[in-house]
């Protein structure tokens, strides 16, 4: 496929919130660029669903080939996809840095619409950077795109609905899974009823109370689990866990799997210089955005989970209306699907999300770690060495840049960024909001120096290169 210089919309990602997205866009007649950085389209939630190993349908459900409709919808619609393409640079000009088949080029568009989706969140416990130590959703990116399943001693821990998806899909595909350690507090339930009229009315309370008994009739559950530790000399070989009101107890295990929620990836957005706020709920960050998930800075909207957790089924409507709004401002004569719809069918998807995220909320010994725990795995800084550099007098996570290379590694502080900000605040007595994170620049993901070199020059190729 031949890469235009300009297009009226470039959307970021080609997940259910990038496709439904550029179905609108394209089919509206605007030249669309749908970019993503994976092999094939589909996101992680739809990872590999037009290449996947899997032929039994039943094995990953049949909400996960929903995907391969708008796949084909995207398709069908004219967009031009780009697959294995590293977006490396979004400028407030709407000028994007992109990274294919070994040359760096920068394309101009009218509109842009960020649909980067979601990173886990990181679970810091002792031994957490162990070979045989992974999170759940790289497990599941193993099962989707490769078809593999753990068939040796397996131990799932910490919370979330992702967890008990992804043991019901093992469990159908034949793998093996020894027991759950569920993280989620005491307590956490009836902090989150108040909200539960919005959960009983969504779609997610059946499925999820489905999923729930099915993974359980199979495997061990041990609730409201604290003081996880990856224990093994080499490679993890056991687990140690405290039990609600026990001792602390150890299995053996060969592959232990984290995981306590995912975030919005911002890493792009913030190198645009959108707009964030601290979330106190689900202490993250997210973009501050209007009701037609614009952002603030103009031209650039933010669909799916970049602009807050709420599935994939919300992740498609979010695109679906970030595309009548590109539609609406560059062709208003063209007629689009009813937003009204829209809007509706996402508020259903939205509602009994504020009982999954209190539910679910991280607790701050899983969010801030001991001193001996690495933060940075880039550059193996610990916890403690933060705390030391903010005892001399480090506000910040840019300075503490420079004085321990935290968050300038091959991740460029995409997996640290929120462990960072919140051991500095506890460390200074502040809030998160007030430590703020990383400054983000170009180019936000790695890239060949020859590909720079390479790049032809023009203003926006210029601009981008000098921002480095």
């Amino acid at each position: 496929m031949q890469v235009r210089d300009s297009y009226d919309v470039v959307i970021i990602g080609a997940g259910p919130a990038g496709l439904a997205a550029a179905a609108i866009t394209a089919e509206a007649g605007l030249s669309t660029l749908v970019a993503d950085e994976n092999a094939t389209p589909g996101g992680q939630i739809y990872r590999a669903v037009t290449t996947a190993p899997i032929s039994d349908r039943a094995i990953l459900g049949e909400d996960y080939w929903r995907g391969a409709k708008l796949v084909d919808a995207a398709r069908k619609s004219g967009a031009d996809m780009l697959s294995s393409a590293l977006v490396w640079s979004l400028d407030p000009s709407l000028a994007i840095g992109l990274s294919h088949g070994g040359v760096a080029r920068m394309v101009q568009a009218r509109r842009v619409i960020i649909a980067t989706g979601a990173l886990e969140r990181p679970f810091l416990i002792p031994g957490w950077t162990l070979p045989g130590v992974m999170s759940v959703g790289g497990a599941q990116t193993l099962l989707k795109s490769s078809g593999l399943v753990p068939e040796a001693h397996t131990i799932i821990a910490g919370m979330g609905p992702l967890i008990w998806l992804y043991a019901a899909q093992v469990l159908r595909a034949g793998g093996r899974i020894d027991a759950i350690l569920d993280t989620t507090p005491r307590g956490a339930l009836l902090k989150a009823m108040p909200h539960a009229a919005g959960l009983l009315l969504s779609p997610l309370f059946a499925k999820g109370s489905a999923l729930n008994r099915e993974v359980r009739r199979r495997v061990r559950v041990v609730r409201h689990v604290t003081d996880l530790a990856a224990l093994g000399d080499g490679r993890v070989e056991r687990v140690a866990f405290r039990p609600a009101g026990g001792a602390v107890q150890e299995l053996t295990v060969e592959t232990l799997l984290l995981h306590q929620g995912v975030v919005p990836a911002t890493s792009l957005a913030l190198s645009a210089g959108i707009a964030h706020r601290w979330d106190g709920l689900q202490h993250c960050w997210v973009p501050v955005l209007d009701e037609n998930l614009e952002t603030s800075v103009a031209g650039i909207a933010i669909a799916g989970d970049g602009a807050g957790i709420a599935g994939a089924w919300a992740a498609e409507e979010r695109g679906r209306l970030a595309g009548i709004c590109a539609v609406r401002a560059l062709r208003p004569d063209v007629r689009v699907p009813d937003e009204q719809s829209v809007r509706h069918a996402l508020s259903r998807h939205l509602m009994g999300r504020r009982f999954l995220d209190t539910l679910y909320e991280p607790q701050a010994a899983s969010r801030i770690p001991a001193a001996d725990i690495i933060v940075c795995r880039c550059e193996e800084v610990t916890a403690g060495r933060i705390r030391e550099v903010v005892a001399m007098g480090c506000e910040g996570p840019n300075q503490l840049k420079a004085m321990t290379r935290c968050g300038m590694g091959p991740c460029q502080g995409r997996l640290c960024n929120l462990t960072v900000t919140e051991v500095i605040a506890a460390a200074r007595g502040v809030t998160p909001a007030e430590v703020g994170t990383y400054c983000i620049r170009p180019p936000v993901k790695p890239i060949p120096l020859t590909e720079f070199a390479e790049m032809p020059t023009n203003d926006a190729a210029v601009r981008a290169v000098v921002r480095t």
